[in-house]
């Protein structure tokens, strides 16, 4: 039997893009048109960012936030230990050291404290995770990297319509990465995107990402630089641009959906993850701490049972094998919160009182 009631669902649908694209595959311009430029634009505009670049997924602008850092073989980068495994990847992938930071048992970001423990200025970068979506703490983290003149990479992959103090997620920290996967509330299929304020590293990535071209020799291009193609499709901006332009209503939604979880539940004893209170989450994930004593795993093999899919919170990096095996530093927070935190189904039409009511059971 399928899942009744799923995890996620996107928030677009074939007859919202249907005519364009039609319009697409008649003029046979398939990837550098104007749908991306469009979706570019709007970012920009959304955001409030100097520049946006689109990207193949998260874990291509992660990599290319890092090189544009300078971060090379041998570095260290700190990051958030909660969070899918791409955050740490991409800098064992640059053959630099990823230092795991814990995170606040709360929020779920990155600890402050621990961060000031950790960080000196041996350091070439720090990667903050916006757990869930959610950018609390981000502005402390900010201050710490300057105090240190370290580079602050914000991994906001699932944090897209979040903002703090009505700074939108993408103009806060020196590079921002977002994650347009289908788990994500505004979804290419698979996608992300770089933005920054920062002339600099937008030169050097306008020059990279077009496979190392800057202005043109001859009758052809000027490859000045080696580079990289992690080009968008001109279909995947388009699905972007029509989710874009109704982020704001979506992440009420969310909000919404979110507050009738928590009044159901927290009678319970499940916890909802803190939002500071200068913070606009935009609910990327609806995730709460199951109380003490309860199984977590039990509870998602109860809801499954019932046609109701959940899943986890995230991973806790540094406890994954090859990590683990590596590395031997295992940060206490994230491990628990891996063990003991849900995430239930949030999305236009999901039927809270039936998932609810099945939690109830169980309890």
């Amino acid at each position: 039997m399928s899942t009744r009631i799923k995890l996620i669902k996107p928030y677009i649908g074939f007859d919202e893009v249907a005519d364009d694209l039609r319009t697409i595959f008649d003029s046979g311009q398939l990837t550098k048109g104007q749908h991306v430029d469009k979706f570019v634009t709007g970012l920009k505009d959304y955001t409030a960012a100097k520049h946006a670049f689109l990207t193949t997924s998260a874990t291509t602008a992660l990599t290319m936030s890092l090189k544009a850092i300078g971060v090379k073989a041998g570095d260290k980068v700190a990051v958030s230990d909660f969070s899918w495994p791409a955050t740490c990847n991409v800098v064992e992938d640059l053959g630099a050291t990823p230092v795991f930071i814990d995170v606040d048992l709360q929020t779920y970001n990155m600890c402050p404290v621990d961060l000031e423990k950790k960080l000196n200025s041996t350091f070439a970068g720090v990667i903050a995770v916006d757990a869930l979506g959610n950018p609390s703490g981000i502005g402390r983290l900010k201050e710490i990297c300057r105090s240190y003149d370290i580079p602050l990479i914000q991994d906001s992959a699932c944090a897209i319509g979040s903002s703090v103090d009505d700074i939108k997620v993408g103009a806060i920290a020196d590079l921002t990465c977002y994650s347009f996967h289908p788990r994500k509330l505004l979804t290419t299929g698979e996608g992300g995107a770089i933005l920054t304020n920062n002339d600099q590293y937008a030169n050097w990535l306008t020059t990279k990402l077009a496979a190392g071209a800057s202005g043109t020799k001859g009758r052809g291009l000027d490859f000045v630089d080696y580079g990289y193609n992690y080009r968008m499709s001109e279909i995947q901006a388009l699905m972007g641009w029509v989710q874009l332009v109704k982020l704001d209503e979506i992440t009420k939604e969310r909000n919404d959906i979110a507050c009738e979880y928590a009044n159901a539940l927290e009678p319970l004893g499940f916890s909802r993850q803190k939002v500071d209170v200068n913070v606009h989450h935009n609910v990327q994930s609806l995730i709460f701490t199951v109380p003490r004593g309860l199984s977590r795993d039990e509870l998602i093999d109860h809801l499954a049972a019932q046609d109701i899919e959940s899943t986890l919170g995230t991973y806790c990096l540094s406890a994954t094998t090859y990590y683990l095996d590596k590395y031997d530093d295992l940060q206490k927070n994230s491990q628990w919160l891996e063990s003991n935190t849900i995430t239930l189904p949030c999305y236009t039409g999901v039927d809270v009182k039936m998932v609810t009511y099945a939690i109830k059971e169980f309890v």
